[in-house]
């Protein structure tokens, strides 16, 4: 790196949070997920979380986003999303990178990992439930 130049951040060791506000707040990946789940970083009322996430395996369970939507962008690898919609499963194909999905409020989802992938999230996450993956 050139003198006085400053690395930029990396959205695989940083999270953010969209706020209400148009602000946006960095947080550390680090111990995130159980700060969040430890309730130390709020209920994310009427906010976005923007996080990226390796994945190797398929997801062991299902999650739904009741208080709004979720966009879920490939940026490496191959993964199929599904979603249960109407009492059916539809399966959205992540293939190519910038491929996305877009989760509507309140559906559940879950994934199959083909190969080893790496995904962008952008979610509202107030009120995320989940359930296991039978």
């Amino acid at each position: 790196m050139l003198p006085g130049m400053t690395p930029a951040p990396s959205l695989l060791a940083t999270y953010l949070r969209l706020r209400p506000d148009s602000a946006i707040e960095e947080l550390p990946a680090e111990g995130f997920w159980q700060r969040l789940m430890g309730g130390a970083l709020g209920n994310f009322h009427h906010e976005y979380l923007v996080t990226t996430a390796h994945y190797s395996q398929s997801w062991q369970s299902w999650e739904q986003h009741p208080m709004g939507e979720e966009i879920v962008c490939l940026l490496s690898g191959r993964v199929t999303l599904i979603q249960e919609r109407d009492g059916q499963q539809v399966e959205v194909q992540l293939a190519d990178t910038g491929q996305y999905a877009l989760n509507p409020r309140g559906t559940w989802h879950t994934a199959d990992v083909h190969e080893n992938s790496l995904l962008l999230f952008i979610t509202a996450g107030e009120g995320t439930v989940t359930r296991p993956r039978s």
